[in-house]
């Protein structure tokens, strides 16, 4: 029987992890190599097919998803510079909707602690507003919680507080209040001063029944019509974290585009009490951060804004949202929820080298938001909350 050599089963070995370095090596050049390529595409005016996309959507290691967030990174800095916008929100009717979102506080189908509260008054509106202009943010939304605007003394008063925030100039006024049934409403809201509208597709086409029954993703489709025939900006996002696939991530993203939504805000699930997602587990941060980068991939030029759930989601994560190519806030206080107070928003901004985009306003009034444009929204909306 022959003997092996020691030094030959050593140099065997050797040999061999060597071509295991090699190969390990190759893998990750070559997901890196593919990842800047894609975003040197993008940069240069092209897009990414979903076949691409749903690739960057299961990137796994740490690696690659360190790769593809300064990827991402760049694309944001190409298009945006070092502009962040800023945005806050009103609550201005709380509680009782009758839409069955279960992401929801806000729904009457679910018990919570949930305040509850008619449409406002002008007053509230004008400390908000006030309020953001302390915090330099030009854009402030009217929420609601219930189901929609449709002709009649409602739309009458959500047509004055509009006027006059307007009038005001503080800040600029937008909204999100759920669905539109007519043409009429839309134009209404344009002629009252309206620029930018907040309407979430939520979720994916395929994933919407999972989360809402009491009415269609068809009706949000809908009401987007209704506002871009009336020559308002779009501002439309979703959730992550409600049980739904990297797939449906990436076709909420695709569908975004295809409706020339100029803001895109993402939310982030926060579970509340006595909501169905009560008990959802938290996405891993990286994940979270992982879809903002794929995000900016899809949407090069559209202000990619991290909105409801940052706190709870992120932590101590919270400033890499730029990192993977953010580039709009939300600031203040959400809904039913508390956000980190703005003072510390904005010295996070100054940490990170970032300014706050001031020109968006005028920017907006120009007319020059579109897709590549720097329009901010009154970004939508706490997950766990109201989906107007």
């Amino acid at each position: 029987m022959e003997l092996k050599s020691p030094q030959k089963t050593c140099v065997k070995k050797d040999l061999f992890l060597m071509l295991s370095t090699m190969s390990a090596v190759s893998v990750d050049v070559t997901n890196r190599d593919r990842i800047h390529a894609l975003a040197d595409r993008v940069m240069s005016g092209g897009s990414v097919d979903r076949e691409e996309a749903m690739w960057l959507f299961h990137l796994d290691s740490q690696a690659d998803i360190t790769d593809l967030m300064a990827a991402a990174n760049r694309i944001r800095e190409h298009f945006k510079g070092n502009k962040i916008h800023l945005c806050s929100i009103v609550n201005a009717k709380a509680g009782g909707c009758s839409e069955n979102c279960k992401f929801c506080s806000q729904s009457a189908a679910y018990t919570t602690e949930s305040p509850r509260y008619g449409f406002v008054d002008a007053e509230p509106v004008k400390e908000a507003s006030a309020e953001a202009e302390r915090n330099n943010v030009t854009a402030v939304g009217l929420v609601a919680a219930w189901k929609g605007l449709r002709e009649g003394p409602i739309l009458d008063e959500v047509c004055d507080r509009i006027r006059e925030m307007a009038a005001d100039g503080k800040v600029r006024p937008d909204a999100s209040l759920g669905l539109i049934d007519s043409q009429v409403v839309a134009d209404r809201l344009k002629e009252a001063g309206l620029a930018c509208y907040g309407h979430n597709l939520e979720s994916s086409r395929r994933f919407f029944p999972e989360h809402c029954t009491s009415h269609t993703y068809e009706d949000r489709l809908k009401t987007i019509g209704f506002l871009k025939n009336a020559g308002i900006k779009i501002c439309s996002g979703g959730i992550i974290g409600m049980g739904e696939t990297r797939e449906d991530r990436c076709d909420m993203a695709l569908e975004l585009k295809a409706i020339g939504a100029s803001v895109v805000p993402v939310n982030f699930l926060n579970p509340i009490a006595g909501t169905p997602y009560e008990n959802n587990d938290p996405l891993p941060p990286m994940e979270i951060l992982k879809t903002i980068s794929c995000f900016r991939f899809i949407l090069p030029r559209q202000e990619i804004m991290v909105a409801g759930g940052r706190t709870v989601n992120l932590r101590d994560l919270q400033c890499m949202i730029f990192m993977a190519g953010a580039s709009a806030l939300m600031v203040g206080n959400y809904l039913t929820t508390l956000n980190q107070p703005a003072e510390q928003d904005l010295q996070m901004l100054k940490d990170l080298g970032l300014d706050p985009d001031w020109e968006a306003h005028e920017e907006m009034e120009s007319g020059s938001c579109g897709e590549g444009g720097g329009c901010g929204c009154s970004a939508k909306l706490e997950p766990a909350e109201v989906s107007a």
